[in-house]
């Protein structure tokens, strides 16, 4: 496994980074700590953060995923497709009142799905300064803006249950998610994502609905959605393919799905990630969804 990371931006607050895995074996690697506290937030693929026995969460482009500084943990790739994320590192300058990284910060990762406008901002933000189009204004805004939303989005993540039954719905969640992020455009079923859960049906719809705060079918739904980002911005590929390659029946399927989402079609987000006007990328992330 070939990692590589790359400063994007820095400021005397906030430093904004790419981080790249290259497919590998799924093993975990060594035990690491970060000096600032940070936010990962996967563009593609899918890791896993180990930081105590039997405890991890899995990071996907559909959520958000929280390291304290200074507490030891381990990366790991499942199915050893490598990941891909922006990381956005800060001190205890920026951290909210609520977070005490001393007492809950190694647990902190996000049942809660990330949003659209967050999940839009993400892309197009590692986007432009993977680019050089983004000025240091900019950057430090916008990377202030997907900070807030991730922090939210990381604090609304868990409801407090008996340890035991939070223990088990947990390793339930993650199992699905990771399920789900080795294969977003296999055929899912409810049935066969209860199955990996050790859960029945129901329950399992009863969990998501509960920890999520959406169905099964919208959370693969999500993280299909997800993963046309890129794609989409890159501009290398013709929608039919992204669409079919995601997991959509069609080009029209993928795009009412993605409009409905996103607030805008996918035609139209390519074309305004090719304008260098910060106005319309403030505009079509900050859209009121419909």
């Amino acid at each position: 496994m070939e990692i590589r990371r790359k400063t994007l931006f820095e400021s005397d607050t906030l430093q904004i980074g790419l981080f790249e895995a290259s497919p590998g074996a799924n093993a975990r690697g060594e035990v690491e700590r970060q000096s600032l506290n940070a936010i990962a937030l996967p563009f593609s693929g899918v890791f896993s953060k180990h930081d105590a026995p039997g405890r991890h969460v899995i990071g996907t482009p559909s959520h958000a995923v929280f390291f304290a500084a200074d507490a030891p943990y381990r990366i790991g790739f499942p199915g050893g497709i490598g990941d891909r994320a922006i990381t956005l590192r800060f001190g205890d300058a920026l951290a909210p009142e609520w977070l005490d990284p001393r007492g809950n910060g190694g647990a902190l990762a996000s049942n809660a799905l990330l949003p659209a406008k967050a999940m839009m901002l993400r892309n197009m933000l590692g986007t432009r300064l993977v680019r050089s189009e983004a000025d240091q204004l900019e950057a430090e805004a916008l990377g202030l803006d997907l900070l807030d939303m991730s922090l939210n989005s990381v604090r609304s993540g868990g409801a407090r249950l008996r340890p035991q039954a939070q223990a088990t719905r947990t390793r339930a969640l993650q199992r699905v998610k990771e399920a789900v992020a080795l294969a977003p455009a296999y055929k899912w079923n409810v049935t066969k994502l209860a199955g990996i859960a050790n859960l029945s049906p129901f329950h399992l719809c009863h969990v998501f609905r509960e920890a999520v705060g959406t169905s099964v079918y919208d959370y693969v739904l999500h993280e299909r959605l997800a993963r046309t980002l890129d794609a989409v911005l890159d501009g290398g590929c013709d929608l039919t393919t992204i669409a079919l390659d995601a997991g959509f029946n069609s080009h029209s399927h993928f795009t009412a799905r993605f409009r409905h989402f996103f607030g805008c079609t996918p035609t139209a987000l390519r074309r305004s990630a090719r304008s260098a006007q910060i106005a319309e990328l403030r505009k079509i992330v900050t859209a009121r969804r419909h």
